[in-house]
């Protein structure tokens, strides 16, 4: 009966023999039941082949890609990964709780993601326009009352399914991440964890979204503020962790009861739809996580903006794009969270520990390459240690491993792209044009198994002594591996250079001096401070800037009121005074 219903499927009968040649069909009825499955998924026969999906399915290790309805490019990639759990990997939209291509068809309707280190292609994913993005804002809010309905006890559990599976796959998100962004392995496991974090937090603040009691003015009327879910959400997502900012806008908003509508960027979407495959897993509703890419971010990002129907607007990236973002946004009054470009001072107080100073700079400055929005960038040092700093800091950067980020050795990933390699190189020969001093690095850097003809995204750790204001360096965030030391003779002249920038996302200080530690940071421009210290997010703290570094909190208690509206409800007694 088997054979016969697979022969059924026409010229797919070759799929038939071979199954039943590789398998038992009385002892295996479950896998073939679900081959035939397979066999009459119209969306199925047409992107596979006969022949490659019976390898597929004589497979175990990559049925479970197969049985996902997952093509077999994705299972491809899956195998070269070395992913345990091939699902993982998507090449469509998460819509509505579907996975869906583009409404266009052709091969105009999918784009390439690279791997920045060898710039081979990885997998093509849909190429949304700003059709398929409304219509995506159609499913969320199809879903939006429903979700908001749900107990915050509900929505709790819901997410804290999420957050056990993503600790479950951490080592395959964390390779996914890796083929995509670049960051060394260790680095892209903890950030794995740090996403589950934001996960886990919310799902605790689900059910603490309080209201109030206010005091009544007279006796007849008793008045509450409650706090509603503000509708549907877009979040608009950052490269540099792919993981991370996803869950950190995502589960805030579902956490406050809003459906959403997740875009990450084009360099990075395999992260984000591994993390809608493990919401559907988790249980969370269609329609309530969407994930949806597209190479015209104006497109995009231009319809959820302009779009009536979502209700705010989070948003991880540049200064420049969150500006013209804000002023879209600013047309249907939406609520707007931006968190936007960074330019950090560090600051090195004369009594500083430098051995400790050192080691903080290392961690800041050149985790992730450097590209990360709150990485030291202006490492203001007091004259008597600057030097020393310098060339201390100099002999670890050296030391650093620079190399593919799926190499265990690996310290220092490539840049994601070439765009951000030339502004780098921009940056270290304007600085040198200038006076600064090379201290080490200040040029590409070429591993084992990366181009060498000119197109490498490797950037070799740099150190730069005897810099100025009058330098890129200080005026503009390099968002790469480059150290900018400066130095100064007294702590008044050392906040005035801090807070020499129009950005004011995170600042450093490091001292032995109680008073002058609280002195400085209460006087940095900055929304994050870290005092002796080159590490600062935590899910449990508020993520967020001043000046031209953004509006709005992530993370923390305060993350979640993004996602909330205040109501005042008066409620009057009609029942007749007792005499």
């Amino acid at each position: 009966m088997t054979q016969h219903l697979i022969a059924r499927s026409g010229y797919w009968s070759t799929l038939g023999h071979r199954l039943n040649a590789q398998h038992d069909v009385h002892d295996s009825s479950a896998f073939v039941c679900k081959a035939i499955r397979l066999i009459c998924d119209n969306n199925w026969r047409r992107r596979n082949s006969p022949l490659a999906v019976v390898g597929a399915l004589s497979n175990p290790r990559s049925f479970a890609s197969a049985e996902a309805g997952l093509s077999e490019s994705c299972a491809e990639l899956a195998s070269r990964l070395g992913l345990v759990d091939a699902a993982l990997v998507r090449d469509r939209c998460y819509v509505g709780g579907a996975w869906v291509e583009a409404a266009r068809d052709g091969p105009a309707a999918r784009f390439p993601v690279h791997d920045p280190a060898t710039r081979d292609a990885l997998l093509t994913v849909p190429d949304f326009d700003a059709p398929d993005a409304l219509a995506a804002i159609d499913a969320a809010k199809r879903s939006q009352k429903a979700w908001a309905q749900k107990t915050a006890a509900a929505r709790a559990t819901l997410l804290r399914r999420w957050h056990d599976l993503i600790l479950e796959h951490r080592e395959d998100l964390a390779k996914i991440m890796v083929a995509e962004q670049g960051k060394p392995r260790k680095e892209a496991e903890a950030e794995v964890t740090y996403a589950a974090s934001f996960v886990e937090w919310f799902s605790e603040e689900a059910r603490r979204t309080y209201g109030e009691v206010i005091p009544s003015h007279d006796g007849d009327s008793r008045m509450f503020a409650l706090r509603q879910p503000v509708g549907v959400v877009a979040a608009i997502c950052p490269w540099n962790f792919p993981c991370a900012m996803v869950t950190r806008k995502a589960a805030a908003a579902m956490a406050a009861g809003c459906c959403v509508v997740v875009k990450p960027s084009e360099e990075t979407p395999l992260s984000a739809l591994a993390l809608a495959a493990l919401a559907e897993r988790a249980g969370v509703p269609g329609g309530v996580l969407n994930v949806i890419t597209g190479a015209d971010a104006d497109a995009v990002v231009g319809a959820l903006a302009d779009s009536k129907d979502v209700r705010a607007l989070s948003f991880t990236g540049s200064t420049d794009v969150g500006k013209s973002l804000g002023a879209r946004c600013a047309k249907t009054v939406k609520k707007t969270s931006l968190e936007l470009g960074g330019n950090a001072p560090f600051v090195v107080l004369a009594d500083a520990d430098l051995d400790a100073a050192i080691e903080g700079a290392l961690r800041s400055k050149f985790r992730n390459g450097g590209q990360t929005c709150v990485c030291a960038q202006r490492f203001i040092v007091h004259a008597s240690l600057a030097d020393r700093f310098a060339e201390g800091l100099a002999d670890r950067a050296e030391r650093l491993k620079i190399g593919i980020g799926s190499d265990p050795a690996t310290e220092v990933g490539p840049m994601i792209n070439q765009d951000a390699v030339e502004k780098v190189e921009r940056h270290v020969t304007d600085a040198l044009a200038k006076g600064a001093r090379r201290v080490t690095g200040g040029k590409r850097a070429y591993p084992d198994g990366t181009p060498t003809n000119g197109t490498g995204t490797f950037y070799a750790p740099t150190v730069l002594a005897n810099c100025d204001a009058s330098m890129a360096v200080h005026r503009e965030e390099t968002f790469g591996p480059v150290a900018a030391v400066f130095s100064f003779e007294t702590e008044r002249e050392a906040i005035a250079m801090a807070n020499d920038s129009d950005s004011g996302l995170a600042g450093y200080v490091y001292t032995r001096d109680g008073e002058a530690m609280w002195r400085v940071a209460e006087a940095l421009e900055c929304g994050i401070v870290g005092a002796n210290t080159g590490a600062v997010s935590v899910a449990a703290a508020p993520f967020g800037g001043v000046k031209e570094s953004g509006i709005g909190r992530e993370g923390g208690r305060q993350g979640i009121d993004e996602y909330l509206e205040v109501k005042y409800l008066r409620m009057n007694n009609t029942a007749p005074k007792k005499a």
